[in-house]
């Protein structure tokens, strides 16, 4: 009996070998939400176009999630840990090239490859974990902190770039991410050891290129309909971009090698688990950047005052990542679901509370309260897809949440943060495209300035009502009993 424990109980190699796995998912995630408050010092030195300033903040979650799923399948095939250190090295690189960027175009493109390389990344960590850590209970205690450190990096991006921008340039924000890349290169091959999934067939190129265009062009039209109206190019980029994602899909049905196993979406509840990747990771984006714009740019306060105020809700979400494994494991996912769902409406909904005026406290319970529902949200949706496959899948069905996760990410900014510029372009005083943009303009009238302001909380507002809404929905989808059929139990239970 005691041997059979001590066979699966990890031993100090594995503990070590999960915090140095940590330190590249951490970046990862800390560089979707980093630049959240460094736009306005970004945009200061750089000037990019309101278009530019958008692609620098979520190309690189779009690089990110639309090959995450074939890095997946290339590190189940070809090795988790060669891939794990060539994507950090690259990343690493490709941050250096961010922080001395000399102008939006290079710095988009550094972002892009940012995003390459952290495609590699997350999967194959995750994958690895798996490896590490063979106790159901104690990879379920691992894949919760796992999901905690991707959390803490979303939830601390914003904290950490003002932090960083209160004393040096805004560079600086990347280049924070070599050391610990350089630690990892240097650790990862004491600790780690290779695994490769026992799988045959090749990497189907042309999946991998029709999932990217699809996603890019699907965006660029929301991007260029919610900036110029419904004009011909976006229409019909818009259109090609549905069509390509289409033709996507249809491919994995008839590839024995797909790169997303969709039979996997058979199942209700994972299903919504996976959305549930994709819907928090969307509403938090968005309400983070458009928050950021608000407390600096509507109330006036300083980029470190602003990153002390997103405080509050970045360790509420991160501490219930933490906990959220052991409440899951005597509860049942269902219940998490659920209960993340009505728990993120409940705090999307206390923004509109918030004014031109006032509305810190607000804000502070906003995230607070949402922090609680994304931080079971993160928790589930990780231990739920690699519990979901066998264990050569690993990588693969890692790939789907993170996927969902990063694709969320940047559809937030993207959806929401569009729409919101919308409406100021629709309601605001049409002096220029945003707010930043308006308030540079000299000689503005307190009125005008007024009406800038108002426009910008309306759409904050609306923004926040509308992820509040789909939250709301979802959980009440999660509610409905299932079929006859029981579940598979890793669905209904955790860790046990």
């Amino acid at each position: 009996m005691n041997a059979q424990r001590n066979s699966h109980s990890p031993g100090l190699r594995a503990w070590l070998g999960l915090l140095v796995v940590l330190g590249p998912v951490l970046l990862v995630a800390m560089d979707g939400s980093v630049l959240f408050l460094a736009m306005p010092k970004i945009s200061e030195a750089l000037s990019p176009t309101a278009g530019q300033a958008l692609w620098i903040l979520d190309v690189y979650g779009f690089a990110v999630g639309s090959l995450l799923i074939a890095f997946g399948n290339i590190g189940d095939r070809y090795g988790r840990l060669k891939l794990l250190m060539t994507g950090t090295a690259v990343f690493g690189a490709a941050s250096a090239g961010a922080a001395f960027a000399p102008g939006p175009e290079l710095l988009i493109a550094f972002r892009a490859l940012m995003g390459v390389a952290g495609a590699t990344l997350l999967p194959s960590a995750l994958a690895v974990l798996s490896e590490l850590f063979t106790d159901p209970h104690r990879r379920a205690r691992a894949i919760g902190i796992f999901a905690a450190t991707f959390a803490a990096g979303f939830a601390i991006g914003p904290v950490v770039g003002g932090q960083l921008l209160s004393s040096f340039w805004w560079g600086s924000v990347f280049l924070i991410n070599l050391p610990v890349v350089v630690l990892f290169l240097v650790l990862a091959p004491a600790l780690l050891r290779e695994v490769r999934a026992a799988r045959t067939g090749r990497i189907d190129v042309l999946s991998v290129l029709l999932s990217a265009a699809g996603i890019l062009l699907t965006v660029y039209a929301i991007k260029c309909a919610a900036a110029e109206g419904l004009t011909a190019t976006p229409v019909a980029t818009g259109i090609t971009g549905i069509v390509t994602l289409g033709w996507f899909a249809r491919r994995q049905l008839r590839l024995e090698h797909p790169l997303i196993d969709f039979s996997l979406f058979r199942d209700r509840v994972f299903t919504i688990a996976v959305i549930t990747g994709l819907l928090p990771l969307a509403a938090w984006s968005a309400t983070a950047y458009l928050g950021g714009v608000y407390l600096q740019s509507v109330l006036g306060l300083t980029v470190l005052d602003s990153a002390l105020v997103a405080l509050p809700g970045a360790v509420v979400l991160t501490v219930t990542c933490i906990v959220t494994p052991v409440l899951v494991a005597r509860t049942g996912t269902r219940a998490a679901l659920v209960t993340c769902h009505f728990l993120i409406a409940a705090g999307l909904l206390l923004l509109l509370a918030t004014s031109v005026s006032s509305g810190i406290g607000w804000y502070v319970a906003s995230t607070v309260v949402a922090g609680l529902g994304y931080g079971i949200s993160f928790s589930v949706v990780a231990d739920t897809a690699v519990a979901a496959v066998p264990a050569e899948r690993a990588g693969s069905a890692a790939a789907i949440a993170e996927t969902s996760n990063e694709i969320g990410n940047a559809l937030g900014i993207a959806l929401l943060g569009s729409l919101a510029a919308l409406i100021f372009r629709l309601q605001g005083p049409g002096v220029a495209g945003t707010l930043n943009e308006t308030l540079e303009v000299p000689g503005l009238t307190a009125a005008v300035i007024h009406d800038a302001n108002s426009a910008f909380v309306t759409g904050l507002h609306i923004a926040a009502v509308i992820a509040g809404i789909l939250h709301a929905a979802l959980g009440a989808f999660a509610l409905r009993p299932t079929s006859a059929a029981r579940p598979p139990k890793h669905f209904l239970r955790t860790g046990r």
